[in-house]
């Protein structure tokens, strides 16, 4: 019999994940959008650092940021408070995998807009958050949902890094991603197979998705 919670961690790790780096992806797009300063190019490939570098990489550096003998790990010791081989680390691993996807597909949905609309705004009063609010993510909505959409998919897909900062925990880090690579380790066909159709569901339901959100449109 299949043990399902490797589905209730993914879906809880990637639900709380998406939804953190859906505000930060979408507000930090909008500050680079509107950044007209040197180095911007430079600012924008810093943040799109995790989706170049191998995942096992970016777990790596979070890991020695976040362990015992890291920087942050070491700031919140005095706490009893621990990032790494527990579901926290899960999510801050899918955050920053997420992020780079979340907040390109963001800042592309912004640069369609029609600046003279939100430079209008502002000339007529308009504050810079009623600008943001009211007229930029009405605008570009559409692009924003599928860039939410499609986060999702790939925050619910990642395996390198959150091995590497969370562990493979049964009941308690162990994801889908993770519990396929170990079913076929371990020779277990059958189990791989159920967690490879349910991953492929949820890419179907996200296709869907994004191709309901094309039809919403027109």
């Amino acid at each position: 019999m299949v043990n399902f919670s490797p589905l209730w961690i993914s879906l809880k790790v990637s639900i709380i994940a998406t939804i953190i780096t859906f505000v930060f992806g979408v507000v930090v797009a909008y500050g680079v959008y509107n950044y007209k300063g040197k180095g911007k190019s430079i600012l924008e490939g810093i943040l799109l650092i995790p989706l170049i570098l191998p995942p096992t990489v970016v777990g790596f550096i979070l890991l020695v940021l976040l362990g015992k003998n890291g920087f942050i790990g070491q700031t919140l010791a005095p706490w009893n408070l621990s990032l790494v081989f527990n579901w926290y680390g899960a999510v801050i691993a899918a955050m920053v995998m997420g992020f780079p996807l979340m907040f390109r597909i963001s800042l592309g949905a912004f640069e369609q807009i029609d600046t003279s609309i939100l430079d209008a705004a502002r000339i007529d009063g308009a504050s810079e958050m009623v600008v943001f609010a009211y007229l930029a993510i009405p605008m570009s909505i559409r692009g924003i949902l599928s860039g939410l959409v499609l986060t999702f998919s790939r925050i619910m897909g990642e395996f390198g890094a959150t091995l590497m900062i969370a562990g493979n925990i049964p009941n308690k880090t162990q994801t889908v991603p993770m519990a396929i690579y170990f079913a076929v380790q371990g020779g277990n066909m059958r189990e791989a197979w159920i967690w490879c159709g349910i991953l492929l569901g949820i890419s179907f339901l996200s296709i869907f998705a994004l191709n309901f959100l094309s039809i919403f449109k027109t």
